[in-house]
């Protein structure tokens, strides 16, 4: 994933801070337009690489945030559910959102050299960062507060894992048990379920980087014509209520 070497202090959701609008450059940052509807994408790098052309692609229906550096030039890495949980209400901070569209996943299911840790590793025998059970839990207090924020939302299934990987260790098979413990929360809370698994995964040969978890530009475009479907139906339906 993006290695993005960012302490907490110096990340912070544009969304939230309308006073440093001027201030804000970089290609992450943008000036919203009060007549349309605000829509947050949250999730790792896979999200980064799809989440420019979600904004381009709802251009004038919608404004398309992500969390990124103070400056606007980098996105901000979402990482695993154990940041997610410490970091969800800076990300939401006070802007009204219409939209959500939220993964959680593939660090989640990395190994790293202890529990919760972000220290990467390639043993097998070391733990992953979070067990599915752990994952489930996490995103249960995730979800409780995204759900409080009477957005309409969408969860995005955790991309495949291709065999001999290269990097870090992911097994090929812990996507699908990892998605499962998710869709079951999904389901129980009533929201909309963006399955990027089953799209790409018959087409990871044209779609996916050689033995990485990352896509190629194509790939990436893909996943955002995707993405940006699956908003633009959730934005009907929100204002049809």
């Amino acid at each position: 994933m993006h290695k993005l070497l960012l302490t907490a202090t110096a990340l912070v959701l544009f969304a939230s801070s309308p006073a440093l609008a001027d201030e804000k450059k970089g290609v992450w940052a943008i000036e919203p337009d009060p007549a349309l509807p605000n829509v947050l994408i949250l999730g790792d790098s896979i999200s980064i690489g799809y989440t420019l052309q979600v904004r381009k692609a709802l251009e004038g229906k919608a404004n398309v945030f992500r969390p990124h550096t103070a400056d606007g030039t980098k996105a901000e890495n979402c990482s695993g559910t154990t940041k997610g949980v410490e970091a969800i209400d800076r990300w939401l901070g006070d802007r009204k959102w219409d939209v959500i569209h939220f993964n959680w996943g593939l660090h989640d299911l990395k190994h790293v050299t202890e529990p919760g840790g972000n220290k990467v590793s390639k043993a097998a025998s070391d733990p992953v960062q979070a067990t599915v059970e752990q994952y489930a839990q996490n995103l249960e207090q995730i979800v409780a507060k995204l759900k409080a924020t009477d957005a309409k939302l969408i969860f995005a299934t955790t991309t495949p894992v291709p065999a001999g990987t290269s990097g870090v260790l992911r097994e090929p098979e812990a996507p699908p048990k990892y998605n499962a413990a998710a869709v079951k929360i999904m389901q129980a809370n009533g929201i909309e379920v963006d399955d990027l698994f089953a799209f790409c995964q018959p087409r990871l040969a044209e779609l996916q980087r050689p033995k990485n978890v990352h896509f190629t530009d194509k790939g990436s475009q893909e996943l955002a014509n995707q993405v940006s479907a699956a908003i633009e139906k959730a934005l009907h339906e929100k204002s049809a209520k």
